[in-house]
């Protein structure tokens, strides 16, 4: 079996996945193929994870493969891709997505996965993944491709839609989503046993059932409880408080980033609304910068020290992978072309987020019927942007970028047309050869 990472530069991610599999008796023999285009961050990846394969039994073998000319060869008859790439990085491509707009008076939060700086980090990942397409259509064909690479749902509703490579994305907030409205609400002692319902699209699919183990549902008990944490001046979770509040249902992405999915929140005419709502604005580059320092002493760590017993995580990863190889059946929530109408209130061409049944024939996903019409509209005002970056970065026309851009909930609510057009311009210029040539 062969299990290749893109992006395996992405120390951390690939630690943990990589890590998962080693964990399970059905994977820890495979090869894992880890592939990047930065040789130093390549060989760090391979150190940590050559230690932990010697500290797991020993079992499989590490190989590593260094740039576009090696590609296919990290491919080549692959079972299952992992997928964990960042084109351009921190620096300079996430620091141009927040600076610039910063000129117009546009502020984000995080910026990879919708608004201008969403649209533009998918604008310069299509490319790249459709190379890896063409590749994979040539050398692994029948390769599961598992995207965890943001924008979640531009990237895996292109890959799904124009080129022939079985994908599904995967997020790590569904797993969550239960337990961390609970735990936000004082409702901790209901976790165990809570049984739930998650649709809708990537960072924005909603809880709709959450019951306790006996199947009670809590979301009365909930509600009682929400103006006592909106009240609370450290709650960290109001966004998706006031979600409940205002449309039915909680979602399943944090806070900080919906609050720049829509108009409501981040305003400049209102800016008491920042401290109200405790929306950190500029988070990921901060989390960036963090995390890069962070990796730093925890790699100089490691070296002197050693690797740490482990144990195998929640990410979906692996699990799959697992029940693919033993056609054991196993759930998951998962980010799929919404072509058979799982969601029948939602587009056909969209990428939605559904329970999905995994075996040893793939990924199936499961049908949900209708969301809650308010739920609808407001994934609508998301679809809307995704599917016209994705029209963008397929016919090469600025013209959908700028249409993305006007449409996009939080990007249209502060600046006027012409603002927007000479916005997304000036992105476009301090991308440079970051994103192809539009017209």
């Amino acid at each position: 079996m062969k299990i290749t990472f893109m992006g395996a530069g992405s120390t951390v991610f690939a630690r943990n996945v990589i890590g998962d599999c080693m964990c399970s008796e059905v994977l820890r023999d495979a090869e894992f193929a880890l592939y990047d285009i930065d040789g130093q961050r390549l060989e760090e990846s391979r150190t940590i994870l050559e230690a932990m394969r010697k500290a797991k039994g020993g079992y499989g073998r590490i190989s590593t493969f260094l740039g576009t000319e090696n590609r296919k060869d990290a491919l080549r008859g692959a079972d299952f891709v992992v997928n964990a790439i960042q084109v351009g990085l921190y620096d300079p491509c996430t620091i141009i997505d927040f600076e610039v707009p910063k000129k117009y008076g546009l502020r984000q939060t995080i910026g990879d996965t919708l608004g201008i700086g969403g649209i533009m980090r998918g604008l310069r990942t299509i490319p790249v993944m459709e190379d890896f397409a063409r590749d994979m259509e040539e050398v692994c064909p029948d390769a599961l491709f598992l995207n965890y690479t943001n924008p979640m749902a531009i990237l895996s509703g292109y890959m799904q839609r124009y080129t022939g490579v079985s994908t599904v994305g995967l997020c790590h907030s569904v797993q969550v989503c239960s337990s961390s409205l609970l735990r936000t609400v004082g409702m901790e002692d209901r976790i165990e046993g809570v049984r739930d319902l998650i649709a809708g699209i990537n960072h924005m699919a909603w809880l709709l059932k959450i019951e306790d183990k006996d199947g009670n549902d809590l979301y009365p008990e909930v509600r009682e409880r929400i103006e006592a944490c909106l009240a609370d001046p450290d709650c960290k979770n109001k966004v998706r408080l006031e979600y409940i509040k205002n449309f039915g249902y909680y979602v399943t992405e944090s806070s900080e980033h919906n609050a720049e999915y829509n108009p409501f929140y981040i305003k400049s005419r209102y800016p008491e609304l920042i401290e109200r709502y405790n929306i950190p604005l500029d988070e990921y580059p901060r989390r960036c910068v963090n995390q890069i320092e962070g990796w730093k002493k925890e790699y100089a760590e490691i070296l002197e020290s050693g690797i740490k017993e482990r144990e195998r995580s929640r990410e979906y990863a692996s699990h799959i992978m697992e029940s693919v190889v033993t056609d054991t059946a196993y759930q998951i929530g998962g980010n799929v072309l919404n072509d058979q109408g799982y969601i029948m209130n939602l587009p056909r061409e969209a990428c939605v987020e559904v329970p999905c049944l995994v075996n040893g024939t793939g990924v199936h996903p499961c049908g949900v019927g209708a969301l809650p019409v308010q739920c609808a509209a407001m994934n609508m005002t998301n679809i809307n942007v995704q599917l016209l970056t994705i029209e963008a970065a397929r016919t090469r026309k600025l013209d959908h970028i700028y249409q993305a851009a006007m449409l996009d909930p939080h990007t249209g609510s502060e600046l006027d047309i012409d603002t927007i057009k000479k916005m997304v311009d000036d992105l476009i210029e301090a991308h440079g050869d970051w994103l192809p040539k539009y017209h």
